[in-house]
């Protein structure tokens, strides 16, 4: 059995999934489970459900509660982190200024803390994945929109209201499309796994031929997923449009190395298994428009390696810190 009080509860509070994991002390992961959120039912529910997912894994591995030093929990933005609030979430339209924190830590009696879910994954990878023994890292996550976290000097990058590291939203066409933030021309509105997939649709829907058409007409919509696969097949407009989405990619890279000059830049999410060509695209481009006064030889384009993972890992790790 593991040390008393000696281990870390880890969650990643999606919109779909709720990921539950145990960690040890050196984050070794113990158990880890995944329940449906159903976030219609309301945040009460939900975090009910939370609560008993956890007692009853717990009893089930043989890892009682009491072992149990602190609980961390990613959540997706905006929220107060530090107060442990979720103010409001497109992907829990119900949870509105809930104290989830304070109503956790009353029904398992253990420090809760409350994480961006994107900052949580970040925290993962630096401490057990691809961050090892750096103290610099930007990290991104390519998903529905462009999650970001920032570890600077070894810790968090958190700004004076909680939500810094927004890199997805960094303007790289002013004039550009509309992303769901408002604001036209972010990065996220171009390279997200989502607006990757759009703009092959756009392309198709205004006339350009693809491979791609035959998966729109049957499933009614194209994934990035479709986007990449058909790359490897040859098509023209994949390529086009991975072209593009590595190109904005690139210019995040290159703005992320101004703003704090890290070691790595990382990647993770759902897009990145496409792979070496994606990675190399990226690479390709950045080499392009990065300046030419000092040769950048120094930082590392690279994939994170903890894959879903790395939200509990890196929740668990926070808490840790508690």
């Amino acid at each position: 059995m593991a040390m008393q009080n000696k281990n870390f509860i880890g969650i990643d509070l999606g919109g779909t999934n709720i990921k539950i994991g145990c960690l040890s002390a050196n984050m070794k992961l113990l158990w880890k489970i995944s329940i449906p959120t159903n976030a219609q039912m309301g945040p009460a529910i939900v975090i009910d459900r939370i609560v008993d997912a956890i007692k009853e894994t717990a009893n089930k591995k043989n890892i009682p509660l009491k072992t149990i030093k602190a609980i961390g929990i990613g959540t997706p933005g905006p929220a107060k982190y530090s107060q442990g609030i979720i103010t409001r979430c497109s992907n829990l339209p119900k949870f509105t200024n809930v104290p989830i924190s304070k109503i956790l830590k009353k029904k398992l009696g253990r420090p809760v803390i409350l994480e961006n879910d994107a900052n949580a994954a970040c925290f993962g990878e630096f401490v057990v994945g691809v961050g090892r023994n750096i103290k610099n890292m930007v990290f991104f996550t390519l998903g529905t929109g462009i999650g970001a976290g920032i570890i600077s000097d070894g810790k968090l990058l958190y700004g004076s209201g909680d939500n810094a590291a927004e890199l997805g939203h960094t303007i790289v066409n002013i004039n550009g499309r509309l992303c769901s933030c408002g604001q036209h021309g972010c990065a996220e509105a171009y390279a997200s796994a989502t607006n990757t997939a759009k703009r092959a649709t756009e392309a198709i829907e205004a006339g350009a031929k693809s491979s791609l058409k035959k998966v729109l007409n049957k499933n009614g919509q194209i994934t990035s997923k479709d986007v990449y696969e058909h790359l490897a097949k040859g098509d023209k407009l994949a390529k086009k449009i991975t072209d593009e989405t590595a190109e904005v990619l690139a210019v995040l890279c290159i703005n992320s190395l101004h703003y704090v000059e890290p070691e790595k830049i990382v990647f993770a999410g759902g897009m990145i298994a496409a792979g070496k060509p994606l990675l190399d695209r990226i690479k390709y481009y950045f080499k392009q428009h990065i300046w030419k006064i000092k040769q950048e030889n120094t930082v590392e384009i690279c994939f994170a390696t903890l894959g879903e993972d790395a939200g509990i890992i890196g929740a668990a790790a926070l808490a840790r810190e508690t």
